[in-house]
């Protein structure tokens, strides 16, 4: 357990467990950030837009080019023996556990399908018929709204920021963004709420440094591994 908790450094583990602490005692948060996407009479000013659509559908085709690349250039390395960008096994196995533990086990099968907080435009507040329930509080309203699916899916492209050889920083700046951008179009669409996004990357990174930290990837071996 401690090495689990060593894993990531202490300042993730605050921010998570300040941001965590702030949705649970001052719930209205979510709800003020919310409003300042919804107008009444014309709902969420998001929601069904153009633009709300392409970055909404743009996750699964990001991942799908991501992912299908970096098989093609671990199957490349593996039998061709060359070893470009030291991508190996190891590496293509954590990008897709980073993927499926993270986004697919813990956020969109244990939280999504349990957790049953509802969606903004779901909430009496904001023109529907549930009731507003705050985040980590688990709700038997059959709501999906903690935490947020698409944000989870585009923050597992940490993983790839996290390999790469060059221009880390800027790499890991470009996943934020995008993680961001699609969490953003979720809560102006009455989709998400803030927390849910922000839970939802908390835990990509923290799943993706555990899992760092367990594979030990930061030893990689010259010649790529098979």
């Amino acid at each position: 357990m401690k090495a689990l908790i060593n894993s990531v450094s202490p300042l993730i583990w605050s921010i998570f467990l300040f941001t965590s602490v702030i949705w649970v005692v001052f719930p209205q948060v979510d709800l003020e950030i919310s409003k300042l996407f919804y107008f009444q009479g014309r709902g969420f000013i998001f929601s069904n837009t153009f633009l709300e659509s392409i970055l909404y559908n743009s996750v699964k085709y990001v991942l799908v080019v991501v992912n299908v690349s970096a098989v093609i250039l671990w199957l490349y390395n593996r039998f061709s023996g060359r070893n470009i960008l030291d991508f190996n096994g190891k590496k293509l196995l954590f990008a897709l556990l980073l993927l499926s533990i993270g986004s697919g086990l813990i956020v969109n099968s244990v939280l999504k399908e349990n957790w049953g907080r509802p969606r903004p435009a779901q909430c009496v507040e904001f023109g529907g018929k549930m009731t507003f329930t705050p985040a980590f509080i688990p709700s038997s309203q059959d709501g999906y709204s903690f935490s947020c699916g698409h944000a989870s899916a585009a923050f597992a492209l940490i993983a790839y920021a996290m390999l790469a050889r060059r221009r880390k920083r800027f790499w890991m700046t470009l996943v934020l963004v995008y993680g961001s951008l699609v969490g953003l179009a979720r809560i102006a669409a009455g989709g998400h709420f803030f927390s849910d996004v922000v839970v939802s990357f908390f835990i990509m990174l923290i799943t993706a440094k555990i899992l760092y930290y367990y594979m030990d990837i930061s030893k990689n071996p010259n010649k790529p591994q098979r």
